[in-house]
This record gives structure tokens, C-alpha cells and sequence, in this order.
């Protein structure tokens, strides 16, 4: 049996590797449709990208397909939950996994859960949109700190149809400042962290500005990637500097 192109949508191809005991492998495409519901930007551009980077090394044909067995795909699962849940870079996502850091067990959960889980969120898509009352009854905010971070400018709800709608993104801010809030840290406190992310986005703009904008689709799409992983070596490096800072407080 021929394996369909890498571009292709196709679902389980044959692996012509081990003659007269073919096993099934999943084609490019194939992946992408297993991983879309847990991670809706990924694409047969990022998967490429990641092997350019020499985290994955999937089975090629004689023809050059690219093949994916179950390890390949539960590498990638795990690439992509480091990057989204740990928010950490590719290089050191490499030296994790060549230590031997969390391979996914059984059941879809990492061997090592030192993070709590986190919703997917794309950079690519904005997800659903809720309620006040949906957010509120999701998160256990109190209204009057949500009025606060509308008020500060640390999130935006958008109106559509004469009603406030917050999407993906605006609801875990709202949940992860609840937990801020156990401590006192309110929306007037949280400036500090809207500054310095508006500068940070215009940075990496600044960097992407043109591929973003180009008419070459494949191009916009390779910025995409580009800007994702930018974003999580920024969240990695701040993460660094904080707990650089504050290990004078240790005793």
C-alpha cells in the first residue's frame, strides 16, 4: 500500500519497514487530525518545524513520506502539553525529553505533573466566548474584582449583540487573579503585569511584523509557529528572572 502524501488528511498508512509484518502508522496528516481537539494550532507546518528542530524523527518511506508510529505520536503530545502547560522553549524541551522527562503514560497524563492544568489556548483562535454570569459561576470570581480588572485595563470583555462576551484567554485571567486575590493582589496591582506584556507583544511584532503580513501563506503560517514559540521562551525567561529575583528571600 502507498502512503499518501505528508500534506494529505489520510487517516493510517502502512509501514513498508519490517516486510511481511507491516504495521500502521499515521501519516502527517493523520496526526494532526488526532491532535486538533486537544491542540487547535496545530498544523502540518508546526509538525514539520518541530523535526526541523530535531525533536521528532518520524519513519520515511523509500519515497521520503513521513510515517508516525504511536511513540511518535505520544512525543509530539508531550512537545506540545511542555509547551503549553510549562510554557518552556523548544531547547529546553529537548533536553528534557533526551533526560527522559515525561514520555505520557497511560491515559493521556504526563509521568512527571508538577504543573496544574491549564485550558488550551491558541494564539491562532480565540475559542469560545461566555457570559459574565458563565465566567463568574466558572471561576468563582467575585463581580467587583472583575468590574476592577475591566477597569485596569487587565482584560476586555466584547460586546456583541448588547452583550459582554469574554473569550478563552479573558477567563483563565480572570481565574488565575482569583487565586492573586487570596493574597490581596487586586486589579490596581496588576498594571505592572499589563505593561509589561503590551511590551513585550509589540516587540515580537516588531520581530514577525513582516512574515505575518506576507501574501505567501506558507510564510504566515512559519511566523506563526515562530511567534508561539518566541512567546514561550519570553514566558520561560521571565519565569527565570523572577525566581533569579526573589531567591534573596529564602531563607
Amino acid at each position: 500500500m502507498t502512503p499518501v502524501a505528508d500534506n494529505a488528511a489520510g487517516g493510517p498508512a502502512l509501514d513498508a519497514g519490517a516486510p511481511g509484518r507491516p504495521r500502521k502508522a499515521l501519516t502527517i496528516g493523520a496526526v494532526c487530525k488526532q491532535l486538533e481537539r486537544e491542540f487547535p494550532d496545530i498544523s502540518i507546518s508546526k509538525i514539520r518545524y518541530l523535526e526541523d528542530q530535531r525533536l521528532l524523527a518520524p519513519r520515511r518511506t523509500a519515497g521520503g513520506y513521513r510515517l508516525y508510529s504511536s511513540t511518535d505520536l505520544q512525543r509530539l503530545r508531550t512537545i506540545l502539553r511542555l509547551q503549553r502547560d510549562e510554557f518552556l522553549p523548544l531547547r529546553v524541551i529537548r533536553q528534557e525529553l533526551a533526560a527522559g522527562r515525561a514520555e505520557d503514560a497511560p491515559g493521556g497524563k504526563s509521568k512527571d505533573s508538577r504543573t496544574a492544568p491549564r485550558t488550551a489556548l491558541a494564539v491562532r483562535a480565540k475559542g469560545s466566548r461566555y457570559p459574565l454570569d458563565e465566567v463568574l459561576a466558572d471561576t468563582g470570581a467575585d463581580p467587583a474584582l472583575v468590574s476592577e480588572l475591566e477597569e485596569f485595563g487587565v482584560i476586555k470583555a466584547e460586546r456583541v449583540d448588547g452583550e459582554l462576551l469574554y473569550d478563552d484567554a479573558e477567563r483563565e485571567i480572570i481565574r488565575a487573579v482569583c487565586e492573586l486575590a487570596r493574597f490581596g493582589i487586586g486589579g490596581r496591582n496588576l498594571r505592572v503585569f499589563r505593561t509589561s506584556v503590551d511590551r513585550e507583544a509589540a516587540l515580537l511584532e516588531q520581530i514577525l511584523a513582516p512574515s505575518l503580513r506576507s501574501r505567501n501563506p506558507d510564510r504566515r503560517k512559519e511566523a506563526m509557529d515562530a511567534l508561539e514559540n518566541l512567546a514561550a521562551v519570553a514566558s520561560h525567561l521571565k519565569h527565570l528572572l523572577l525566581i533569579r529575583d526573589l531567591r534573596r528571600l529564602a531563607p
